[in-house]
């Protein structure tokens, strides 16, 4: 009988060390991989390389530089459509959100609203529902403000300035309050339209955004 319970006790053990170095691989494939971090960019034409090359673009330029700089560098993601709108966005943002899980969300949003007309009051609303989204999927947030031709008023385009600095107070999030400072005014880099910026003025637009967007890469 002892010698059936040893027998019966070797084999115990040995299945034991088989099913361990079994579940060793198993628990190697279930551990998920690290994942690179991303910044999601969503905006209009200004992001999107309007009539230059896309490899001239600021977008493009953030890519390369954070490549040269951070290590892991983040993956940069250009969800910028020309002529898109806050509405348009936020629709498609969820999507966005969910595929990419970013890190951080940069927002360069508004002058199209502006110029259909859309109230600050909607262009608000509709800014602080993205903000939210993003917030609450995780990611940090950075708002590109943009300013509209003099010919708008003075009134309408205090409020649309003021509305990035409302919203980017309320919800915490980093703001750049005029991402076309020291482009817009400037024939030299605008393009014959006098809305888009030239390839020439890209690095302008980069440096504007690279001081408020650094630090929100950090660990």
């Amino acid at each position: 009988m002892s010698g059936t319970r040893t027998g019966w006790a070797g084999r115990i053990h040995r299945w034991g060390w088989t099913l361990l170095l079994l579940a060793l691989p198993l628990a190697g494939l279930a551990s998920p991989a690290p994942t690179r971090t991303s910044v999601l960019v969503v905006g209009d034409s200004l992001s999107a390389a309007h009539n230059i090359p896309a490899a001239s673009g600021w977008v493009n330029l953030l890519d390369q530089r954070v490549q040269a700089q951070l290590q892991p560098a983040p993956a940069i993601v250009n969800a910028s459509v020309s002529g898109e709108t806050t509405s348009g966005a936020l629709t498609r943002l969820p999507a966005l959100l969910q595929k990419h899980r970013p890190k951080v969300v940069v927002i360069e949003l508004g002058g199209n609203d502006a110029l259909r007309g859309l109230s600050p009051a909607q262009l608000r609303s509709n800014l602080d529902r993205m903000v939210v989204l993003s917030a609450d999927s995780g990611a940090r947030v950075l708002l590109l403000g943009i300013d509209v031709p003099p010919n708008y008023g003075p009134v309408y385009r205090q409020r649309l300035r003021q509305t990035y600095v409302e919203v980017a107070r309320r919800h915490g999030a980093a703001l750049v309050p005029f991402f076309l400072e020291g482009v817009a005014l400037q024939p030299s880099l605008m393009q014959a339209d006098g809305l888009h910026p030239t390839a020439a003025a890209q690095p302008r637009l980069l440096d504007n955004v690279w001081p408020v967007l650094r630090p929100l890469l950090k660990p």
